[in-house]
């Protein structure tokens, strides 16, 4: 039995459910699509996929394989490939964004499509409130999640893999190296066991220091399955079992949780799709947004006049990452301090993100703008100074992608303006007078929940 491999987001061979499924039946004939939908897919990400799939060639060739691409919408490339291959089923990772799940239900009318669990640890109907309903609180999610984890059997990468000859496959996609992020499996795997061996154990204190290299980065490696977030997991549990002491266990169990929230908002994207284009909370549906489009260029740019902001944005322009504090940090002052509406900067991340996710970026900015899943946080509005001078305290991250301010001491480049201190080419002030932004959002916020202060 000769049956089909397709790939979407499984750019994997170790711990992938799907392929470890079609190989049971028999001959495996693995396959990506390149989408017509793949248009809207951000340059940055395009071109780390197509890098993906050249190493995924590999791969497959190393055990007698090969990549099969072909260019078109799935139902039609996959009709022609069965009739032409006389393959008897087609197998696929499950996905569960709102047009996967439209494409694959109709697709499966036409074709025997068998979609496999294997994307998270959890499927997203599987962990819900003892009535049945979705958590829509990250806390008691994470405690049922923990409770029904079992001991997770990853499977190993195929020794060999049979692949009919002869099947036509165009060129792969040209791309351009990515030297920050190499894309592929034994790059993923690679960092994996570098992070494990070197800063999980101190990842609790670390993570949040923008100046320092504490974090996995795994997240574009995540994105793709070049890595898989079961295997995520059980690495982090092996990391717990294997603690030395109470911190550095704390370390390990505080990346589990992280990984655990990317899994949190895959199940909220898939109960819920409506979050991809409005607040999740129906009563901060309508906030009265200022939407200035010069200070969202600002914004954008890095040109601020906060240098935390600046150093933040200017990092994920030039390279296609944020250190996730740094996110939170940009997130809160688009839409708390300049009163932009949360999905402008929904739009941009995922216009930059190597690691753009629909449900992981939009779950965080949903967070941050206070209309996500919280239950009242709309009134947390982070102090961008503060931030900065607690998590680069002595100012290394600014300096090294604000180098305008490079000159600045520890105490001074947090707040140039304090010092009256003008740096060529660089804002003398912040665009916002942060003495308003408080009393200007909440009166924002309250009116589109109906509350009045008189």
């Amino acid at each position: 039995m000769t049956s089909i491999w397709w790939i979407r987001r499984d750019l994997r061979l170790t711990d992938n459910p799907a392929l470890h499924a079609a190989l049971g039946a028999g001959d495996v004939i693995p396959v990506f699509i390149i989408d017509p939908a793949f248009s809207s897919l951000a340059p940055r990400r395009r071109n780390f996929l197509y890098e993906g799939l050249s190493a995924l060639d590999k791969d497959l060739r190393a055990r007698g394989s090969y990549l099969v691409i072909r260019t078109g919408k799935p139902v039609e490339v996959l009709r022609d490939l069965f009739d032409e291959t006389k393959a008897e089923a087609i197998f696929a990772e499950e996905d569960f964004t709102p047009y996967a799940r439209k494409r694959d239900a109709l697709l499966a009318k036409i074709l025997p499509l068998q979609l496999i669990h294997g994307q998270t640890v959890h499927h997203p109907k599987h962990i819900h409130k003892p009535d049945g309903r979705p958590y829509t609180i990250y806390t008691p999610y994470s405690k049922t999640w923990k409770a029904n984890l079992k001991d997770i059997k990853l499977f190993p990468a195929p020794e060999k893999i049979n692949t009919p000859a002869g099947i036509k496959t165009e060129s792969p996609p040209a791309y351009t190296p990515n030297l920050l992020f190499p894309a592929g499996e034994q790059e993923a795997l690679v960092r994996l066991e570098e992070f494990l061996h070197k800063r999980v154990y101190a990842y609790a204190e670390d993570r949040n220091r923008m100046d320092m290299d504490g974090t996995s980065s795994l997240s574009p490696y995540l994105r793709f399955g070049m890595l898989g977030l079961r295997q995520a997991v059980r690495m982090a549990q092996q990391a717990q079992a294997h603690a030395r002491s109470a911190e550095a266990k704390r370390g390990a169990e505080i990346w589990l949780n992280e990984l655990i929230w990317r899994e949190f908002y895959i199940q909220i994207l898939y109960h819920f799709p409506h979050v991809s284009q409005n607040a999740f909370n129906a009563s901060l549906a309508n906030i009265p947004w200022r939407n200035n489009e010069t200070e969202f260029a600002a914004w954008k740019e890095g040109r601020t006049g906060m240098p935390i902001v600046d150093a933040a944005m200017r990092q994920l322009k030039e390279t296609g990452w944020m250190h996730n504090r740094a996110r939170m940090i940009v997130a809160s002052f688009l839409v708390k301090d300049l009163l932009i509406d949360w999905r402008w900067g929904e739009a941009w991340f995922m216009e930059n993100l190597l690691d753009g996710d629909l449900a992981a970026n939009n779950g965080g900015w949903q967070w941050t703008a206070g209309t996500g899943t919280d239950a009242a946080p709309y009134f947390r509005i982070f102090n961008p100074v503060l931030q900065s001078a607690k998590f680069d305290p002595h100012g290394d991250y600014i300096r090294k992608w604000v180098p305008e301010l490079r000159m600045l001491s520890a105490k001074e480049i947090h707040t140039p303006w304090d010092f009256e201190i003008k740096a060529a080419g660089y804002p003398e002030k912040p665009i916002v007078d942060r003495e308003i932004v408080k009393d200007r959002t909440m009166t924002a916020y309250k009116i589109s929940k109906g509350i009045s202060d008189t």
